[in-house]
């Protein structure tokens, strides 16, 4: 069998297979990422990015692929979510715009559409850095051009993409080294082998497997949700906000103090959430509810073992969405004087209400819900600036994997949209109170990215695996200090862990300590953090907000 054109139709049958296959493996592409932080998140964004341009596909099949890929460009791009979503819209966004005008694709075509892909995601990050999606992405295309020179067969063309991005994924420890101090491969590399194989199962006629549990689990949150959203006909009448699902892989030393015991671990659950769905078996036990303080139910889910595969997301924002509504859980909006247009407007990320409160009291006119574990796609931060309704506006990312969506943003917007790369909270915090609204753009660009090279950021999280990495052994469950994105301490113990990073952050420079601490965190141990920092730190000032940020138990901003 051999394939020497590609319709629109079949076209969409690859995109529609490779989301299909993403989707089914995203949570192993989570668990290649590099930190062992509980917010890695790859497989999620590029899933979320993909389904997001399998969907337009959906809509617009017919047999011009120059059509077809403009619908899977558009999707993609609005529903492009961290760097990894980004990239993987450039890559489609490059193929498409080289195969717009042609009805059907011969092989050499296909091949020189994913080269063009290649050169447009490359053009739209400031920095590659190879050893990455970007390296197995530009390997695989180059060696589906040379494939090209000697055969007119697409399915031939494809296997030959694939078997090299499979060796590039294999490489990419050898191109960046904190991939093999960690021992694994690319995360986003690994994603894009799994949308590939989908490609060519389709051209093969061939089906892809499924993961069993994770379709049972899905079947029954599909039916949940749709039950659950008959009894809800207002957001605000949504009792328990979030749709949390986790897997706790159990481990010998927990289950000891906690043996499990399925009917216990369901009843406990259900006292914090409704909508629970448990699913267990010897090793690992999978859930779903919705509740109201999802950092609850995860603390739980720790007592039996280790957390892996998380997912929260706001369900207010979804119904919102669905029904047209504007509802404050997705856009926490601050009250503008009036409705006519704004000379300036402030868009910023958090996660955590008394984060986003924090943001809206010194000066933010709306903030998106998100940040670890919960990366907005472009679409979220473009609804954002529009319900911002001004002429200019600065978007204030606060984490590294959302800017390049924010810079997506900007592209496909009218308003003049400036983004302000702040990849922390405190970063966010301390460009926003340099914004003056007094003074022009240029002088606001430069005191805010200014403001953000005077502060320092701190963070306080647990690990969700063993690794080595930054010359640290570091077991699952430790609490890890983590300075300017390095860890540097570790202990089974929060509250050390946390006078042990303070003590070296905080030097001789140091003015003012920011303590923004989590749901997790009780006034105990922040009492007894700031009486540490009295005593061995008497000329720093202490300013404390309680953050109610999940998974990150402190967040220190250091001036």
């Amino acid at each position: 069998m051999s394939i020497t054109a590609l319709d629109g139709k079949r076209f969409a049958e690859m995109v529609i297979q490779g989301a299909n296959h993403l989707a089914a493996n995203a949570k192993m592409v989570d668990a290649l990422n590099v930190f062992p932080v509980p917010d890695g998140d790859t497989g999620t964004n590029m899933n979320l990015s993909m389904s997001s341009g399998a969907k337009e596909v959906k809509n617009n099949v017919q047999e011009h692929i120059g059509k077809v890929g403009v619908a899977l460009s558009k999707g993609l791009l609005m529903g492009a979510r961290g760097n990894s979503g980004v990239i993987l819209s450039q890559l489609f966004r490059g193929f498409s715009k080289a195969v717009e005008t042609k009805a059907i694709i011969s092989a050499k075509d296909f091949a020189l559409a994913l080269e063009a892909g290649v050169e447009t995601a490359y053009k739209a990050v400031m920095k590659p850095v190879e050893g990455t999606i970007l390296t197995v992405a530009k390997d695989s295309a180059k060696k589906g051009v040379q494939a090209a020179q000697n055969s007119t067969d697409i399915i031939a063309i494809m296997e030959e993409v694939l078997k090299e991005a499979k060796a590039s994924l294999k490489r990419t420890p050898d191109l960046l080294p904190v991939l093999k101090e960690v021992g694994v491969v690319d995360s986003g590399g690994q994603g894009l082998v799994f949308v590939y194989e989908g490609f060519l199962a389709v051209l093969r006629g061939e089906e892809l497997p499924e993961s069993p549990i994770a379709f049972s689990m899905d079947e029954m949150v599909s039916a949940e949700h749709h039950r659950s959203v008959q009894s809800h006909m207002n957001t605000e009448d949504i009792e328990f906000g979030y749709c949390t699902e986790f897997m706790v892989r159990f481990e010998q030393d927990k289950t000891a103090n906690h043996p499990f015991d399925e009917g216990v671990f369901r009843n406990d659950l259900s006292k914090l959430g409704d909508s629970l769905l448990v699913i267990a078996d010897e090793d690992v036990v999978k859930v779903h509810i919705h509740s109201e303080q999802p950092g609850e139910v995860l603390s739980y889910g720790q007592r039996y073992g280790n957390l892996i595969n998380m997912k929260i997301e706001n369900m207010r924002q979804q119904h919102s969405n669905i029904v047209g509504e504007s509802h404050p859980a997705l856009v926490s909006e601050r009250p503008v004087p009036s409705k006519e247009l704004q000379e300036y407007g402030i868009v910023t990320v958090s996660m955590g209400a008394g984060i986003a409160d924090l943001f809206k009291s010194i000066g933010a006119h709306a903030v998106i819900e998100g940040g670890q574990t919960m990366n907005p796609s472009t679409e979220d931060i473009v609804k954002a600036v529009k319900q911002v309704n001004a002429k200019k506006v600065f978007i204030l990312p606060n984490n590294k994997n959302i800017i390049m969506a924010a810079e997506q943003a900007a592209d496909v917007t009218e308003e003049e949209i400036y983004v302000i790369p702040s990849k922390t909270v405190p970063q966010g915090l301390s460009a926003l109170l340099a914004f003056n609204p007094s003074t022009d753009v240029a002088a606001n660009e430069t005191a805010m990215k200014d403001a953000m090279q005077h502060v320092k950021t701190g963070q306080i999280t647990f690990a969700v695996r063993d690794t080595q990495i930054d010359g640290l052994e570091i077991e699952k469950d430790d609490f890890m200090g983590i300075a300017e994105g390095k860890i540097i301490v570790k202990n089974k113990d929060k509250a050390k862990v946390a006078e042990d990073l303070l003590t070296k952050m905080i030097d001789e420079d140091s003015e003012i300590l920011t303590i923004i601490y989590g749901e997790d965190v009780t006034e105990e141990e922040v009492k007894n953090l700031a009486q540490f920092v009295e005593e061995h730190y008497e000329d720093v000032e202490i300013e404390i907000h309680n953050g109610q940020q999940p998974l990150y138990s402190f967040i220190f901003s250091i001036e």
